[in-house]
């Protein structure tokens, strides 16, 4: 098959790349430019798309004996994530800028491209199976993916391949050293991608300017603190509160009100909810004929949950947990896995949460 090798420049697609081309494909690499800034140099495992990372990639492929490309995709990386980042923050939403890219640019704009000059299948470092043109779980539970890869099509998932997603992290970095890879030993990156010194708050500060309003205790409606803008907060978030409650007990974001600019904030007790209400899904393969049994995932290295899954009003899903749950926050992806304890590594599909089901009048989520 012809495929394309979607290089990062770090380990992980190295490796993906190079056994696509042990395995008999044409390959041909290309690494994506999606800062508008690259010539800024990468720090530790901050960041990634640098003119670091290119140089990198374009060594591994030059190894590999491969053709190798570079495609500026930056102003639709900055319309269809940096920029849906800081307006979901703006609503008052968690959105997961990762499953976004996924979405919008690696298996849309990237598989979209690849389809049409030719190439059979994208090739990519996620630590994720597919079984057929099942999605399924890492191997390695401490790396998997398949949260973030929730979002794709049957038609997408077609098209791709995850060679790693039957190995663990240290194979992967073994194999790369085998070969003498330079990457074999760089960090992984961590954080967003597009804020490389970790500070999101003071990224979407720059964006969005100050906001001042109110921290509101959801028990006594008593303002205890204030803040400089809704979008330094996310539900179930503990620290940085900077509030003064008047006793010792840790308090929570319960919810978050962008028109009015108000944080509401409660105890432990408080922080839990029994159930979320979703937008419209999509489904992995054939869609579940509803109401079901299934696994959900609502944060990306979150525990899975037993749940229901049944319909709502609008296309969307209600989706009830076996066991209350804290810190789900609108704009999050609940993504669901198979019930089946032989085939619970299975991804079913995702929806994006709108909505908690509230458990105490009064607090709104």
């Amino acid at each position: 098959m012809r495929v394309l090798a979607a290089m990062s420049g770090g380990v992980d697609s190295a490796v993906a790349a190079a056994l696509a081309v042990d395995a008999g494909h044409d390959v041909t690499g290309v690494h994506l430019a999606l800062s508008q800034n690259r010539q800024t140099l990468r720090s530790g495992s901050r960041g990634c798309c640098s003119v670091e990372d290119s140089h990198d990639a374009r060594r591994v492929a030059d190894e590999l004996g491969i053709p190798f490309y570079v495609w500026d995709l930056a102003d639709r990386f900055t319309e269809d994530v940096v920029d849906d980042f800081v307006a979901e923050y703006a609503a008052g939403r968690t959105p997961n800028p990762c499953l976004r890219c996924n979405e919008k640019i690696k298996f849309t704009a990237v598989l979209d491209r690849a389809l049409g000059l030719g190439f059979d299948a994208v090739v990519t470092g996620h630590h994720a199976r597919l079984d057929g043109t099942e999605l399924r779980r890492s191997v390695d539970a401490a790396k998997d993916q398949s949260y973030v890869l929730g979002v794709l099509t049957p038609e997408q998932l077609a098209a791709a391949m995850f060679p790693l997603g039957g190995m663990t992290k240290d194979r992967v970095r073994e194999i790369a050293a085998e070969r003498g890879f330079g990457v074999a030993a760089k960090p992984d990156s961590h954080d967003i991608c597009f804020i490389p010194d970790g500070d999101t708050r003071g990224f979407l500060s720059r964006r969005l300017g100050s906001q001042p309003g109110p921290v509101v205790d959801a028990a006594t409606g008593r303002q205890v603190g204030e803040h400089d803008g809704t979008y330094g907060f996310t539900v179930g978030q503990r620290r940085g509160l900077g509030i003064a409650a008047g006793d010792q007990r840790p308090r929570y974001v319960l919810g978050i009100e962008p028109v009015t600019r108000t944080v509401t904030v409660g105890t432990a007790d408080l922080a839990g909810v029994p159930a979320v209400r979703t937008g419209a899904p999509t489904w992995t393969g054939r869609a579940p004929q509803l109401p079901f049994a299934a696994q959900v995932q609502v944060r990306a290295h979150g525990a899975p949950v037993a749940c229901r899954v049944r319909p709502d009003d609008g296309g969307g899903l209600l989706v009830e947990f076996a066991d209350q749950q804290r810190g789900v926050a609108p704009g999050q992806s609940a993504v669901f896995y198979e019930p089946d304890p032989d085939r619970g590594d299975r991804v079913l599909g995702q929806a994006a949460v709108t909505a908690a089901v509230e458990r105490e009048a009064g607090v709104r989520r």
